[in-house]
């Protein structure tokens, strides 16, 4: 399977509503978190949440689905293949 296909099969989805809550989809790893910032993972690559208050709600780890609350400032996302050595997941279901 080539990279496009890769791509073309992945779904990845974000629903932010009056900046104070994000609805993610396609989420594959949760790489750190805090009040400030949360680093995570994607189909489509890296993904980086930052605000004040930031409270991850719900993770899926079978749908890949997760809600995020709090003042949302700022989302920056990164490199299409950059991947996490050790995810965070992956340590709390060990």
């Amino acid at each position: 399977m080539t990279n496009d296909e890769k791509t073309a099969r992945a779904v990845h989805n974000v629903i932010m509503e009056n900046r104070k809550s994000l609805t993610i989809s396609g989420v594959t790893d949760v790489d750190s978190f805090d009040e400030r910032c949360i680093s995570l993972y994607t189909q489509l690559g890296e993904l980086v949440i930052r605000g004040r208050e930031l409270h991850i709600n719900s993770m899926s780890v079978e749908t890949g689905d997760m809600t995020i609350d709090g003042d949302i400032w700022a989302l920056n996302y990164g490199d299409k293949d950059k991947h996490g050595t050790v995810s965070f997941l992956g340590k709390l279901f060990r």
